[in-house]
């Protein structure tokens, strides 16, 4: 689940978001038009070169001409941005991608922002909840899911949890583990 996406921007109660959050360019580098690039997605063949990706709230297109490497950041340098005041002009700005310039992803995985929205059942077909939020812990993703009344439940994204997803219904089924010693 490689993109991250805003608060429900995925919704299944909306459209599925046109665009999609790359990462947030920083501060020019050197003199000849590179700026700095936080990287917010894990899919690095959308910030390619010769890749057009949009900027800012108007979503300005603008198309890589070069990327390079600093840390934990990434330099870009655009066709026809070719000097440090026309980068820093970007500044602060948003980088996003069209949700239709991803790739396809192998059976069974699916985008962060295909998943926010989803009403959530468990095996016996009691709603849970919508999932409004998915923590990236490391180990593995944790999906919260959220009632009507506020209440909030905890589920490991794992195999043995994740039962069923249907994207076309805007519903999860997933098995909840019940502890020893609960509700005794």
């Amino acid at each position: 689940m490689p993109l991250k996406n805003g608060n429900d921007a995925g919704s299944r109660r909306n459209a599925e978001p046109a665009f999609l959050v790359l990462g947030k360019l920083r501060r020019a580098h050197g003199i000849s038009g590179e700026i700095a690039l936080e990287i917010y997605s894990r899919i690095r063949e959308l910030l390619s070169v010769d890749r057009t990706v949009f900027i800012g709230e108007s979503y300005q297109p603008f198309t890589i001409q070069s990327t390079r490497p600093k840390g934990k950041l990434l330099l870009l340098k655009f066709f026809n941005i070719d000097d440090r005041l026309n980068a820093s002009e970007l500044t602060n700005q948003l980088v996003y991608t069209r949700s239709d310039h991803l790739p396809g992803l192998p059976e069974g995985e699916f985008f962060f922002h295909e998943l926010m929205g989803l009403d959530v059942y468990d095996t016996d077909d009691n709603y849970l909840g919508v999932l409004t939020e998915i923590l990236e812990t490391g180990a593995n993703d944790v999906y919260l899911v959220r009632d009507h009344a506020g209440v909030e439940v905890l589920i490991a994204a794992v195999e043995e949890n994740i039962l069923e997803i249907d994207l076309e219904q805007g519903r999860m089924t997933v098995a909840i583990i019940h502890w020893y010693g609960e509700g005794d």
